[in-house]
């Protein structure tokens, strides 16, 4: 995750679910009927990220930028920001905060 300027709240959310789909689709076609189980549910895992919004993927992953450090408090509170802007010294404190309040929302 990338800020952008003081100012912006401006986040690059990267989704990869469909890259990770496709070689799931692959590695189905080719596998032996004992792996195509785990390998359908693998794919089905997969495929339910696609509708996932940035929004939540943002809260997910500030979430965890939070938490790495050791903080356990409530993700939107003060200290969470603080956390996180340790975590990710590029961010603003507006880009911080919005992230802090959308990881407060994934988790709860």
């Amino acid at each position: 995750m990338i800020g952008n300027g003081k100012k912006d709240l401006a986040v690059i959310v990267v989704r990869d679910a469909d890259a990770v789909a496709a070689a799931l689709r692959e590695e189905l076609a080719r596998a032996a009927e004992a792996d195509r189980p785990g390998l359908e549910r693998a794919l089905a895992l997969a495929e339910a990220q696609y509708g996932v919004p940035d929004a939540e993927l943002r809260g997910r992953w500030a979430a965890r930028r939070i938490t790495a450090g050791g903080y356990d408090g409530p993700l939107d509170a003060v200290a969470a920001v603080k956390a996180l802007r340790q975590a990710e010294p590029g961010l603003g404190l507006r880009q911080a905060v919005q992230l802090s309040r959308e990881a407060a929302a994934v988790s709860g």
